[in-house]
C-alpha cells in the first residue's frame, strides 16, 4: 500500500509543504500540506506539476570521466587527485566550489566543511549569490547579522504592502494568493507595486509606482525623509524617478500614515549595482519609524530558491562562515576552526561568483566543482562564462540530468533529485523544513553530501566526515550553531540537534537549547544582540547605463509556470502551455512587429547577442526591455539571454546587475519562419534558431519546433525533410513564388509529422495540429484540412491561461460576455484560476478587457 510522505516543495523560497504519496511505478500523486505553516494545502502551477517531473527519462545516471562510464570509485578518485595536484601546484586560492540554493542543508554544509576545513580555500559561493546577496549583506549592516525580521503573516496583518521589484502573483504565487484573501477579509489592506513594469502583480494592486529603473534608492531615501518630517523634494524625486509627483506625494503620505507597513522586496532590488543599498534604504525606513519586527510590520526580503537559506546558514558563500559565524567578528575563525579541528582554514573571504569565474577565465583557478547548477547559462557574460568552464584544467559536475554547465565537465557524477534526497531546507520566514525521500535512487545516483565527504575521506579527512547519513550532518550543524555562542549570534539552532530527524516538524530559528525563540526578531529596531542600525545610502549612477550605442535597458526576469534553466519544468509540456517560447517584451512604439524575431546585442562588457520572439507590452517603459531567463541550449540556444547582461556587479555583495543592462536592437533578418509538430523529438539546432516545446503526456507525447532562418528556405526545408523521413505518405502544398512550404507525413492512418513555412512569422495556430499528432488515426475530416492547420469545423484548441485546468482566453472571454463579472464568477464557469491560482491576475485582466464598452 502506498503510504503518504510529508516533504517540502523544491521550488521557490516560499517553502510550502508538499505531500507525496508514490506509485510504485517511479511516480508519485502531489497535493499541498494542509498542516505545513507556509502554504496551508496550497500549490503553485510548478508545485501541482511535481509528479509529472519525476522519473529517470534523461536523467544522469552513471559516473563519467570525458563522457565515458565509469565507476564511481574512478570518478572519485580522478577529482580528488586533480584538487590534491592544483592545491600542490597552486595553493588553496587555485581550487573552488560553485554550490546551489537546489541542495538541501546538509549537502551544503558538506560542501562548505570540504572547502574550508579540507581545502583551505575560502572559494565557495552558491548561485544564490545571484538571487539574494545584496538582501544578506543590508541584513549585516542593518542588523549586524542575516536577519529577516519578520514572518508570511505579517503579509496579512499589514494594512498596506508595498512590493518592490518583486512580481509575487507568478514568482511567489502561493503568498500572493494569502496577501489577497486576507485582503478580501479587509478591503482596508492597500497593494501598492513599485516596479518600473506593469507586472501580473499589479492587476490586483491599488497603486503601481512604475518607477524608472535603478532609481530606488532615490525613491526610498525620499521616503525616508518624508517620514522623517525632513519635507524631500518631491518634485527633484519624481525627476530622477521618471515619475509623476502626484504618484510619489501619494505612497509616500500613505507609507506615513500606516502604522502597520510591510515591504516585501526581491530580484527587482537584488539585482543591482546598488542592490545592497537599494535594500538598505528599504530597511532604513522601517528602522527609523519603528515598523519592525511587530505583527504586520517590517522589511521582508523573499528569496528565490528553496534553500538559498539554509546555505546562508551553513556559510556556504564565499563572504561567510558557517553558523553566522564572521570573519571580522574577533574570535570566529579560531572557534570555527576549533569546532572542526582543521589547521587550515582561510583567514579571508574567498571569490564571489562572478569574480570566481573570471579567476578560472585567468587560469588562476585550476579544479572547479560545480554542484546542482547551470552558470553556463545564468552567470552574465555567459558565453565568457561558458569559454572559461571549456578551459580550466578540471571541471567536475555533479548534476541529475544534462546541461549547458554539465556538457563541459570534464567528470560527472549522478546526484539525486528531489523525492529522491533526504534533508532539510529552509525558506524565506527562517522555518526549517525536512524534505523527505518518496523514491528510489535511480542508476547509481548519489546525494551530493555523499560524494563531499567520500573526496574528503581521499584527502586524508575522513574522521571530519564520518556520518552515516544526514541526521548526522544535521546534529553537527546545530551544535555548531550553538557552540560557543553565549547570545552572540542569533542563528542558534542548538535546541534542534537531539530532535526526532525522521519526525521533525517545521521549526523557526532561532532554537536555542535554553532561552527564547521569537518569531520575529528586530522588534521596534532592536535586535536580540543590539540595536538596528540606519545605514547611509548615497546616490550612486546605474554600473551600466545605457549609451548612443545600446540605449535600450534589458532587465532579466521569470515567467509564471518555468523554474531556472528548466532542469525541471523543462519535462513537463503543460508548464509550456501559458508561455511556449523565449520572448521580449517591449514597448509597442519601440518595437518591430508583435511576433516577428528581435536580436539584441548586449553592452556593457557582455558583446553576446540573443534572438527573441517580440512580445508588445503597453506596460513595458519606454526604453526598456523585459526577458525571461529561463532558456538554454536544451530548449533554443539563440535565445540565452545571459548572453548579453555584462558582469557589474554591486560593490557590496557581488551580485551581478541583471535588471540594467545596456543593449541594442535590430529586427533578425529572417528569410523564413516555420515551425515543425512531430512524434520525435526535434535536434536543438534543427535551424539557426530553433525553439523546442514538449507536447502532451502518455506514450507518445511529441514535440514542437518554432524556427527562423536567415538562409536559403529550400535548403532549410530540405534539412528538416531530411531529419523528419520515414515511412509513409508525404502530402505536399507549395507555392513557391510566395515562399510557402506545408508538409505533412502520415503513415498508417497517424499524424508523424507537420512542416510549415512561410516568409513571415504569420502563420497558423499550432494546437489543433498538437493534439493530432498526439492520436493514434487521423478522421476524414481531419485529413482533409491538415495542410489549412485548422479543423473543418467548431474552435481550434487555443494556448491555457489556466494550465491547472486547461481554459483558455477565449473559454474565459466567453464566460464573461455570457455575464460572469468576476475572476470567482469565471472559476464557477470554466474553473479557470481555481486550481493553484497563479493564472487570476491574467483572468481578472481578460475580464476588465471585456468588460469595457465598446
Amino acid at each position: 500500500m502506498s503510504t503518504d510522505v510529508r516533504t517540502t516543495c523544491p521550488y521557490c523560497g516560499v517553502g510550502c509543504g508538499v505531500v507525496a504519496t508514490a506509485d510504485g511505478r517511479g511516480g508519485a500523486a502531489i497535493r499541498g500540506d494542509a498542516d505545513h505553516p507556509a502554504n496551508a494545502g496550497r500549490l503553485c502551477s510548478k508545485g501541482t506539476a511535481l509528479g509529472e517531473t519525476l522519473g529517470d527519462h534523461g536523467r544522469l545516471l552513471y559516473p563519467e570521466i570525458g563522457g565515458r562510464r565509469v565507476t564511481w570509485d574512478a570518478a572519485l578518485d580522478r577529482v580528488a587527485d586533480g584538487f590534491r595536484n592544483a592545491l600542490r601546484d597552486h595553493g588553496p586560492t587555485s581550487v573552488a566550489l560553485y554550490v546551489s540554493g537546489q541542495l538541501l542543508t546538509e549537502d551544503y554544509y558538506a560542501a562548505n566543511k570540504l572547502t574550508k576545513a579540507v581545502l583551505g580555500s575560502a572559494n565557495i559561493d552558491s548561485n544564490s549569490r545571484l538571487c539574494m546577496s545584496s538582501a544578506v549583506a543590508a541584513h549585516q549592516r542593518s542588523f549586524g547579522e542575516d536577519l529577516v525580521p519578520g514572518i508570511y503573516s505579517d503579509l496579512e496583518l499589514a494594512d498596506l504592502v508595498v512590493l518592490v521589484g518583486s512580481n509575487l502573483a507568478w514568482c511567489h504565487p502561493v503568498l500572493h494568493q494569502r496577501m489577497l484573501a486576507a485582503r478580501a477579509v479587509r478591503p482596508g489592506l492597500r497593494i501598492v507595486v513599485v516596479d518600473p513594469r506593469w507586472t501580473a502583480t499589479c492587476e490586483g494592486a491599488d497603486q503601481h509606482v512604475p518607477l524608472r529603473p535603478g532609481t530606488d534608492v532615490a525613491l526610498f531615501r525620499g521616503l525616508l525623509r518624508h517620514v522623517g518630517g525632513e519635507g524631500p523634494d518631491v518634485a527633484a524625486v519624481a525627476a530622477e524617478c521618471g515619475l509623476d509627483a502626484a504618484e510619489i506625494s501619494a505612497f509616500y503620505d500613505a507609507w506615513r500614515d500606516t502604522p502597520r507597513v510591510v515591504t516585501l522586496f526581491s530580484q527587482g532590488v537584488n539585482q543591482s549595482s546598488q542592490g545592497t543599498d537599494k535594500a538598505n534604504a528599504i530597511i532604513n525606513c522601517h528602522v527609523q519609524t519603528g515598523r519592525i519586527g511587530l505583527p504586520g510590520a517590517g522589511p521582508f526580503s523573499i528569496t528565490g530558491q528553496p534553500n538559498a537559506m539554509g546555505g546562508r546558514e551553513v556559510g556556504a558563500l564565499s563572504s561567510m562562515l558557517a553558523a553566522h559565524l564572521d570573519w571580522s567578528r574577533p574570535g570566529d575563525v579560531r572557534r570555527l576552526a576549533d569546532f572542526w579541528g582543521t589547521s587550515v582554514l582561510p583567514a579571508a573571504p574567498g571569490l564571489k561568483a562572478v569574480q570566481l569565474l573570471d579567476a578560472v577565465a585567468a587560469g588562476q583557478i585550476k579544479a572547479l566543482w560545480i554542484i546542482g547548477t547551470n552558470p553556463a547559462v545564468s552567470l552574465p557574460e555567459a558565453a565568457r562564462m561558458r569559454r572559461a568552464m571549456a578551459g580550466c584544467e578540471l571541471l567536475v559536475v555533479s548534476e541529475c540530468v544534462p546541461s549547458d554547465t554539465a556538457d563541459l565537465a570534464h567528470v560527472r557524477l549522478p546526484a539525486l533529485a528531489w523525492g529522491e534526497k533526504d534533508g532539510t531546507v529552509t525558506n524565506s520566514e527562517r522555518v526549517i523544513s525536512r524534505q523527505r525521500a518518496f523514491l528510489p535512487a535511480p542508476g547509481e545516483a548519489r546525494p551530493d553530501w555523499q560524494a563531499l565527504a567520500a573526496v574528503a575521506a581521499r584527502l586524508g579527512r575522513a574522521d571530519a566526515f564520518a556520518w552515516a547519513g544526514p541526521r548526522d550532518i544535521f546534529a553537527e550543524h546545530a551544535n555548531l550553531s550553538g557552540y560557543d555562542n553565549g547570545g552572540a549570534r542569533v542563528f542558534d539552532i542548538s535546541g534542534l540537534a537531539d530532535l526526532d530527524y525522521d519526525a521533525m516538524e517545521p521549526t523557526r530559528w532561532p532554537a536555542p537549547a535554553s532561552g527564547a525563540r521569537p518569531e520575529r526578531l528586530v522588534v521596534a529596531g532592536t535586535t536580540p544582540s543590539g540595536p538596528a542600525r540606519i545605514v547611509p545610502t548615497p546616490p550612486r549612477p546605474a554600473a551600466q547605463p545605457a549609451t548612443a550605442e545600446y540605449p535600450f535597458i534589458l532587465m532579466t526576469g521569470r515567467v509564471r509556470d518555468q523554474w531556472h534553466t528548466m532542469t525541471r519544468t523543462g519535462r513537463t509540456p503543460r508548464l509550456f502551455q501559458h508561455w511556449p517560447e523565449p520572448t521580449v517584451a517591449i514597448h509597442p512604439d519601440d518595437a518591430p512587429a508583435n511576433g516577428s524575431l528581435l536580436r539584441i546585442v548586449g553592452g556593457g562588457g557582455a558583446g553576446g547577442e540573443t534572438v527573441l520572439r517580440v512580445r508588445h507590452d503597453t506596460g513595458q517603459r519606454r526604453g526598456t526591455l523585459f526577458a525571461p531567463m529561463h532558456w538554454t541550449s536544451r530548449f533554443c540556444g539563440a535565445a540565452r539571454v545571459n548572453d548579453v547582461t555584462g558582469a557589474a556587479v554591486d560593490p557590496i555583495s557581488g551580485q551581478p546587475d541583471l535588471k540594467h543592462a545596456p543593449v541594442r536592437i535590430e529586427p533578425y533578418a529572417a528569410a523564413w519562419h516555420g515551425f515543425v509538430i512531430s512524434r520525435a523529438e526535434p535536434p536543438p539546432d534543427l535551424a539557426e534558431w530553433c525553439a523546442l516545446i514538449p507536447l502532451g503526456t502518455g506514450a507518445v507525447a511529441g514535440w514542437r519546433a518554432e524556427l527562423a532562418g536567415t538562409g536559403d528556405p529550400a535548403d532549410a526545408a530540405a534539412r528538416i525533410e531530411a531529419w523528419g523521413a520515414g515511412p509513409g505518405a508525404w502530402l505536399r502544398l507549395q507555392d513557391s513564388s510566395a515562399g510557402l512550404l506545408r508538409l505533412a507525413r502520415v503513415e498508417a492512418g497517424r499524424l508523424d509529422l507537420v512542416l510549415f513555412m512561410g516568409p513571415t512569422a504569420a502563420l497558423p495556430p499550432r494546437e489543433w495540429l498538437a493534439g493530432l499528432i498526439q492520436h493514434d488515426s487521423l478522421t476524414l475530416p481531419d485529413r482533409r484540412t491538415l495542410l489549412a492547420g485548422r479543423p473543418a469545423s467548431g474552435p481550434a484548441p487555443e494556448p491555457s491561461v489556466c494550465v491547472c485546468h486547461g481554459v483558455g482566453a477565449s473559454t474565459i472571454a466567453d464566460a464573461v460576455q455570457s455575464g460572469c463579472g468576476s475572476v470567482d464568477a469565471v472559476g464557477v464557469r470554466t474553473l479557470a484560476g481555481t486550481g493553484c491560482g497563479s493564472c487570476r491576475p491574467e483572468i481578472a485582466r481578460i475580464v476588465s478587457q471585456c468588460l469595457v464598452p465598446a
